[in-house]
C-alpha cells in the first residue's frame, strides 16, 4: 500500500511542487487548500506532469478553520503523515492586518492538530520558516540560534512551533519535523506550474517576473541603507532556494518521521549563501534578456537585514542538500514567467 499524506495549502506554490514529489515517490496525496492564494489550476496540472501516479491526487477545498469538513476527510481517509504549508504568509500584509494572520494561520493550526490527535494521525511536518530568527546577530542561523519574530505573520510561525513542541512534551507519541527556510524561488523545469500570487507580489521574484513580462513598469527596492556584501547597501541579502530542493527537503522530513529517534525536530533548508536583492536582479536579467528597471524605496516594517541559514544539520541527518543555485532558480523562473506571463489565468479572468 502507498503511504497516504494529507497536504494542506497544496495548491500553493511551495505545496503544488511538493505534491508532484509525492506522487513522483510512489505516495498518494490528498490535498485541502482554500484556494485564497493559490489556484485549481495548479491540481490540474500537477496532476498531469504526474502522468500515470496522477490519479493517486485527490482535492477537496476547504479552510482549515471548517473543523467538520476536515472531521469528514479524517473519517473516510487514513492518513500515514500531514505536511502543513496552508497559511497566510505576506509580511507586508500581517502588519497590517495581524488579526487576521493570527485567525487564518493559528486558530487553522489548531484545528488542524486537534483533528490529527482525534483520528490517531500524529506524524506532522510543518512549514514554518527562517523569519523565526527575528533580526540575528550572528548569520548564518543555525537550528541552535535564538528565535524571535518581527512581525505578525513570523510570530505566527513562531507561535505553530511552540504549539508543536508543547504538544510533543504533553504526548511523546507524536512525530514531527519543523522546516526553517526563506525564499523558494524558481520553478518546475516543466514550466508548467509555478508561483502565481492574487493582486501584488509580496516576494522579490514573482515581483521580478511580472516586471519582465510586462505586467509592472519597475521593481520597488526597499531599504537602500542595508549593510550587504556587495557594498552599493542596496536591498536585504537573503538565502534563495529553489523550490524543486526544497520539495525534495519535504519529502526528504517525511521519510526521517519514521526513524524510531524523531521527536520534534527543527531542521533548516537554504543554500546556507545569502544573495542580495541586485546580484538575484542582475541573474534575472541574464536568464531572461529582459532589463529590469528599479525604483529605490525605504526599508520595510519587519524586514530583517541579512538572514540566511546554515544547512549543516539537514545535510547531515536528512541527507538532503540544495542542488541549484541562483542560475537555475532564475532559469526556472524565467521559463514559467514567459510560458505563463498571467499565472495560471488568462490576463482577462485576472487581477
Amino acid at each position: 500500500m502507498s503511504p497516504r499524506i494529507l497536504v494542506t495549502g497544496g495548491a500553493g506554490y511551495i505545496g503544488s511542487h511538493t505534491v508532484l514529489q509525492l506522487l513522483q515517490g510512489g505516495y498518494k496525496a490528498v490535498v485541502v487548500d482554500n484556494l485564497d492564494n493559490s489556484s485549481e489550476v495548479a491540481i490540474k496540472r500537477v496532476r498531469e506532469l504526474a502522468d500515470k501516479n496522477g490519479p493517486n491526487l485527490t482535492f477537496h477545498k476547504i479552510d482549515l478553520r471548517d473543523k467538520p469538513a476536515l472531521e469528514k476527510i479524517f473519517a473516510s481517509e487514513k492518513f500515514d503523515a500531514v505536511i502543513h504549508f496552508a497559511g497566510l504568509k505576506a509580511v507586508g500584509e500581517s502588519v497590517q492586518k495581524p488579526l487576521m494572520y493570527y485567525d487564518n494561520n493559528l486558530i487553522g493550526t489548531i484545528t488542524l492538530l486537534e483533528v490529527m490527535a482525534a483520528h490517531g494521525c500524529k506524524k506532522l511536518v510543518f512549514s514554518s520558516s527562517a523569519t523565526v530568527y527575528g533580526l540575528p546577530k550572528v548569520v548564518p542561523c543555525t537550528e541552535e540560534s535564538l528565535i524571535s519574530a518581527v512581525n505578525p505573520y513570523g510570530r505566527t510561525k513562531l507561535f505553530i512551533e511552540e504549539m508543536c513542541r508543547d504538544i510533543y512534551r504533553s504526548d511523546s507519541t507524536w512525530k514531527i519535523i519543523l522546516l526553517r527556510y526563506f525564499n523558494p524561488v524558481g520553478a518546475h523545469p516543466s514550466g508548467y506550474i509555478g508561483e502565481d500570487p492574487r493582486g501584488i507580489p509580496n516576494n522579490l521574484m514573482p515581483f521580478v517576473q511580472q516586471v519582465a513580462v510586462g505586467r509592472r513598469p519597475a521593481l520597488t527596492v526597499y531599504g537602500t541603507d542595508y549593510k550587504t556584501k556587495d557594498g552599493t547597501g542596496v536591498g536585504r541579502e537573503r538565502d534563495y532556494i529553489h523550490v524543486v530542493d526544497l520539495s525534495d527537503g519535504h519529502t526528504a522530513a517525511l521519510e526521517k518521521l519514521s526513524d524510531a529517534s524523531v521527536g520534534c525536530e527543527v531542521y533548516n533548508l537554504g543554500t546556507g549563501k545569502g544573495t542580495s536583492v541586485l546580484e538575484m536582479v542582475a541573474a534575472f536579467e541574464k536568464a531572461s534578456g529582459k532589463k529590469i528597471p528599479l525604483v529605490m524605496a525605504g526599508r520595510r516594517p519587519g524586514d530583517s537585514e541579512i538572514v540566511y541559514a546554515s544547512t549543516e544539520k539537514a545535510e547531515r541527518e536528512l541527507k538532503w542538500k540544495a542542488k541549484y543555485g541562483i542560475d537555475e532558480m532564475c532559469r526556472d523562473q524565467w521559463n514559467w514567467a514567459s510560458k505563463n506571463p498571467y499565472g495560471y489565468e488568462s490576463p482577462d479572468s485576472k487581477k
